[in-house]
């Protein structure tokens, strides 16, 4: 491999992984939201209708690993003094 095709693919490399830790980001603030929707959701107050999706999303957020849950919730805690945004 030419120095030039290895530059490219570690380019291309670099910029995939850079693709994927940007989507891990918005996955994980949606997640952090889930989990904590899920942590105050009345499943008894909740129309029939949506009943089997916030099930689906209780189980969902339950199946995560400890330590992707904790990932999640701290992408959605903002440090004390900082607006929402």
């Amino acid at each position: 491999m030419t120095t030039t095709m290895q530059d490219t693919t570690t380019f291309m490399l670099s910029s995939e992984i850079e693709l994927l830790m940007t989507e891990r980001s918005r996955l994980l603030r949606v997640a952090g939201a889930a989990a904590q929707f899920v942590a105050v959701m009345d499943s008894g107050s909740l129309p029939e209708k949506v009943a089997t999706e916030a099930e689906i999303l209780a189980e969902s957020v339950n199946a995560l690993t400890e330590d992707t849950l904790k990932d999640a919730l701290a992408a959605i805690t903002r440090p004390a003094g900082i607006p929402a945004t």
